[in-house]
């Protein structure tokens, strides 16, 4: 299997409304105030990442939009594809919730960096464990589908520290103790003999 590569970036900061709640799966938009202050950050994105390269959203529009932007900082612009197994976290019906009001429906104690322990199933949802078992096997389809080459994935920061637990072979819970930043670049590649970090947590300055 020859080398692929993978450019996981975190969707740009959603508005403010929407981050006082667990948004979960919710379709919300982007906060247009930080994507005018960040517009140096998203040049210096644009500059950094490959060409050419098959580009991917999720089915969430904030990752699409994500994308979007970074074409209109200077990448040439590509089509996107959507790949559903790398969605954010399914909270089932805690999404929409106010962050206070979370703590008395736990079963668990929370993560001491995410809302929820690994293990924790909101009802009608999914835990980060479930989450990792279904994000290894979308990250295994792409690299078989595009071997060899560059894969930018414009998705979410549950998916993208499930895609570190993937390849470092590591707990959900163990994942959940990385940053994640908006925007920022997580690399990965996928070699005959396994799974490589590059770097997590990149972010690129204007």
């Amino acid at each position: 299997m020859t080398e692929t590569r993978f450019w996981l970036i975190r969707h740009a900061l959603v508005e403010e409304r929407a981050r006082a709640t667990l948004y979960g799966l919710m379709d919300v938009a982007l906060c247009p105030h930080t994507l005018q202050a960040q517009a140096p950050a998203l040049r210096a994105l644009a500059q950094r990442l490959p060409r050419p390269a098959h580009w991917v959203v999720t089915p969430l529009s904030r990752t699409r939009r994500t994308a979007e932007v970074i074409f209109h900082a200077g990448y040439p612009a590509a089509p996107l594809a959507v790949e559903a197994g790398l969605i954010e976290q399914d909270l089932g019906d805690w999404q929409g919730l106010a962050h206070a009001a979370l703590p008395p429906r736990l079963t668990r104690p929370a993560h001491a960096f995410w809302p929820l322990a690994a293990e924790e199933r909101p009802p009608g949802g999914e835990s980060m464990a479930e989450v990792v078992a279904r994000v290894g096997p979308a990250l295994e389809r792409l690299a078989r589908a595009h071997e060899g080459g560059d894969v930018v994935v414009v998705g979410h920061g549950g998916a993208i520290r499930a895609a570190v637990a993937h390849a470092l072979r590591i707990t959900a819970d163990n994942a959940l103790h990385f940053s994640v930043q908006n925007l920022s670049l997580t690399r990965l590649e996928r070699h005959a003999a396994g799974w490589r970090v590059v770097g997590v947590n990149a972010v690129t300055g204007g």
